[in-house]
């Protein structure tokens, strides 16, 4: 057989791929947000039951009830109501069309078998979803291992695969987080690529229908997935960029008639989403992601998206760092793509890092950025070709690439069974305190909040400048519940949100450390992390703010539990003059005791 290496590297990826989906973590058996069809997921997908079950696409009675029964989401946010009273969905209907061969055959066998409901969210469905996902990632792996062997060895095709998906969040997007859109698009985009590569040796009309086709139907998925086109549109160039270019126009002049089927074929498969518009609207366009949502476009959250520590590209994927280094070999080895595929991924960087919700919701690395990968693996595999032509190269990059690569399924696990990865929340503090560990203590989970290192010694100089109980305190509201010490505690619920406010005199260079702390009781706890109840302190010049910290009550408290909670801060550099204790509710309307607050400052 030829090209055995890559072959077996194929089969290693679609190997871990079938463990993750089938035997580590199979979603179709979970409920609520953890099943395959929730979140985001349930919005790509409302379409198909809305428009196949229960042919209701415009006013959706039925999701009161899926809703109820199934909770892919806390509230309805697959959509918004409109004045005319119809509801619109949120997302465009792209990723429902990928679904949909996957959905009739779930639904067919719902309706044959009386096991499960044809309601189009039971088991059948789920199952279906998932399966169908896998085989589009199996599809992308594929194709991506063909294009590289037209142009790259055996033997760098074979390792660039393995690193690309078992190196990076591909992993995560292609096995437990597939149903999401970008998995998919991975393989559109692997697709598009092919049908580039074989339209220039070989200018079809049905090739050009094929790319116009593939582009509207990334765009269907996710609009901003229009820049795809830039691919067979650059394809190419090279840094001779006036000649190139030339030829170019020259080539498009030639075959204009096909350009024009590609576009019409475009604008065809996106027509879909606004006949859909105009349908519950009234209007062709509609911009479904309400006012809050937008661009940035003159101000690009890049550092953020790509070394932050909330979901950073290259923070959670490191091994993509040999691929952009792997552009210097790419322009070296394959002039003809290296300058197409440097100008996409700088215009696809800008739009992905301009959207103001730069961190995409929960999201393992930066999961906007994995449809780029197939765009991506020619740099890294000409990285590699690079590296296999020295002799030493298995001593310096093997072990950091196998490192990189335990790293990431490290991340994966720990996003779903480990369950040290905190969406949304992860933080410098927190990262380094978590990273390559599989079990640590409970007080970890402060520096989510904090974002600052626990205070391991041994206390000094103690002083306390503050202590509230309430017994005296006529300001502190009291409520039904017994109180935890005494004839009286504070009391926190949706009318009293605050306790007063405990402050003391306190200057730079009186102490090197402030600890807060108080006893909480509760009688159910609090599951929503932005209504959680926060222990505070503060640090302020006159009525300016310095610095302030916290920690969310009921990371640490469950139901009916009475526990005493505490963190550590360092006193800020900047000058300040006063420190101030407090709790605050955060919105939440849970009643919240509060007990025996303090505030004591101390050295190392």
């Amino acid at each position: 057989m030829k090209h055995k290496k890559s072959f077996a590297a194929l089969v290693i990826c679609y190997a871990f791929f079938i463990g993750a989906v089938f035997f580590y973590y199979p979603k179709w058996n979970l409920n609520y947000s953890e099943a395959p069809i929730s979140w985001d997921v349930s919005g790509y997908y409302f379409y198909l039951p809305a428009s196949f079950i229960y042919k209701d696409v415009k006013y959706l009675f039925f999701k009161d009830r899926i809703l109820h029964q199934y909770q892919p989401t806390k509230d309805f946010e697959q959509g918004y109501q409109l004045p005319n009273g119809n509801y619109v969905l949120k997302y465009s209907c792209g990723q429902a069309i990928l679904f949909s061969p996957f959905f009739f055959l779930a639904h067919w066998y719902a309706k044959v078998n009386d096991t499960f409901p044809a309601d189009g969210f039971s088991v059948p469905y789920q199952f279906m979803i998932s399966m169908g996902c896998l085989l589009m990632a199996f599809l992308g792996m594929w194709v991506l291992r063909r294009i590289l062997l037209r142009y790259f060895s055996d033997s760098s095709v074979a390792v660039s695969l393995i690193l690309l998906v078992l190196g990076t969040n591909y992993f995560e997007y292609g096995t437990l987080g597939s149903a999401l859109t970008h998995s998919n698009l991975f393989t559109l985009y692997a697709l598009l690529i092919l049908l580039t590569i074989r339209f220039y040796e070989k200018p079809t009309y049905w090739k050009a229908v094929g790319i116009g086709g593939l582009v509207g139907l990334a765009a269907l998925v996710r609009p901003t997935e229009i820049l795809s086109a830039l691919i067979p549109l650059l394809w190419g160039l090279t840094p001779n960029f006036r000649s190139s270019l030339a030829d170019k126009m020259e080539f498009f002049k030639t075959h204009l008639p096909k350009l024009a089927l590609a576009v019409a074929a475009c604008l065809l498969v996106g027509s879909v989403q606004l006949i859909y518009w105009k349908t519950v609207s009234g209007h062709w366009l509609v911009y479904s992601y309400g006012s809050d949502q937008g661009f940035d476009w003159l101000s690009p959250h890049f550092h953020k998206g790509i070394f932050g520590y909330r979901c950073g590209w290259l923070v959670y994927s490191p091994m993509l760092i040999f691929a952009l280094v792997g552009f210097v070999s790419l322009f070296r080895q394959q002039r003809q793509f290296a300058l197409a595929g440097l100008i996409f991924f700088i215009l696809f960087s800008y739009v992905v890092f301009s959207w103001n919700i730069w961190w995409y919701g929960g999201t393992l690395g930066h999961r906007a950025m994995v449809q780029s990968y197939p765009v991506l693996a020619f740099p890294l595999t000409a990285f590699v070709g690079d590296l296999l032509k020295t002799k030493r190269w298995k001593y310096v990059f093997a072990p950091v690439a196998l490192l990189f690569i335990c790293l990431n399924l490290w991340w994966s696990h720990q996003a779903h069974k480990g369950r040290l990865f905190q969406t949304e929340q992860m933080n410098r503090a927190y990262f380094w305190a978590v990273l390559g560990k599989f079990k640590v203590p409970e007080e970890t989970l402060k520096l989510l909040d904090t974002n600052e290192p626990l205070f391991r010694g041994t206390r000094k100089n103690v002083k306390r400048l503050v202590y509230e109980d309430f017994e005296k305190d006529t300001s502190a509201f009291s409520c039904d519940m017994p109180p935890i010490e005494g004839l009286k505690s504070a009391c926190l619920n949706a009318e009293q949100q605050m306790t007063p406010g405990y402050s003391a005199p306190l200057t730079n260079g009186e102490a090197r450390w402030v600890r807060v702390g108080a006893v909480f009781r509760c009688r159910n706890k609090e599951w929503d992390l932005w209504r959680n109840a926060q222990l505070v302190v503060a640090f302020t010049k006159g009525q300016d703010k310095v610095k302030d910290k916290f920690i969310r009550v009921y990371r640490f408290l469950n139901d009916g539990e009475t526990e005493y909670l505490y963190f550590d801060t360092r006193a800020p550099r900047k000058a300040f003059d006063r420190v101030t204790v407090y709790v605050w509710n955060s919105g939440g309307a849970l009643p919240l005791l509060v007990d025996q607050l303090k505030l004591e400052t101390f050295d190392e």
